[in-house]
């Protein structure tokens, strides 16, 4: 399940919930059913992810990060697409319940959704492997999701939604960033083209950092149109964006790696926590 991957699907859901509640439009129901769709389609996506990347051969013993299920042989490759199978099919379920708040197009997003999560890694042309992965997770995993979930509630999609979107979708970015920076031989070999493969660790570097400023100048943005001055809680995060800066570009070892995977998954995290508190104060 990849645990630590699990604040990408979190986060949005708080940050656009919050946003609904701010404008006296919050649905309960509505909140937790996104919550439910979002992490089953992430769970869902790992689970092709480890089974796509043992069949197309870029999980193998040359691998320096955690094991995989498959690939290690804990879980059979068909237990594994079963489980796939199941999860998104208990994701799409789940999305079903969000029709009466924001209409059929919760459909399309679903099967959007799903769909882009089983092309991440699969199928005749998978996203991943043609370096559109952090594009996949900065549409679905921000824009889409902060966006869907504040609609469900208030009934339209808003500017402060959408820009809410673009910081969470740049730091569930990093997130894949950092695997990927780790993987970058292994993944090359395996002619698995991220963004670190086809433009180096120091392009990767400079995207990270990026992401970071970016979430880190939205909420001054949310204050210079309006809102209160609590919106810039997640400002406190700037030493330790700068910090993980830092182990990035020093990083050389796959643990070194692979803490800083779990210290980003907990950035995201503490950052649309502090968000949504400063959005709702």
């Amino acid at each position: 399940m990849r645990p630590r991957t699990l604040p990408a699907a979190v986060a949005p859901v708080l940050v656009g919930s919050a946003l609904a509640a701010h404008d006296h439009r919050g649905v309960p129901l509505a909140a937790w059913l996104c919550l439910a769709f979002a992490l089953l389609v992430q769970v869902g996506t790992n689970f092709a992810n480890d089974y796509f990347d043992f069949v197309n051969g870029a999980d193998n013993e040359g691998r320096v990060g955690p094991r995989r299920a498959v690939a290690s042989g804990l879980v059979s490759p068909g237990a594994m697409r079963r489980a796939m199978w199941g999860v998104f099919a208990a994701a799409f379920l789940s999305g079903l319940g969000l029709i009466p708040f924001g209409g059929t197009w919760m459909i399309v997003i679903g099967l959007a959704s799903i769909a882009c999560g089983l092309a991440y890694t699969g199928g005749p042309w998978p996203l991943g492997y043609h370096g559109l992965g952090d594009i996949f997770v900065f549409i679905f995993f921000g824009l889409v999701a902060v966006g869907a979930t504040y609609f469900v509630q208030a009934g339209r999609v808003s500017a402060h939604a959408l820009l809410a979107g673009a910081a969470l979708g740049a730091l569930s970015a990093n997130i894949l960033l950092v695997n990927n920076y780790r993987d970058a031989e292994t993944d090359a070999a395996a002619r698995k083209r991220t963004l670190v493969v086809r433009f180096g660790r120091g392009f990767a570097r400079v995207q990270f950092a990026a992401s970071l400023g970016l979430a880190l100048a939205v909420p001054v943005v949310f204050r210079a149109t309006g809102y209160g001055s609590a919106c810039l809680l997640p400002l406190i995060l700037a030493p330790m964006a700068w910090s993980h800066m830092g182990r990035l570009s020093r990083g050389r070892t796959p643990t070194e790696l692979v803490a800083l995977l779990g210290a980003t998954a907990r950035f995201t995290a503490l950052y649309a926590a502090l968000f949504a508190a400063g959005i709702l104060l």
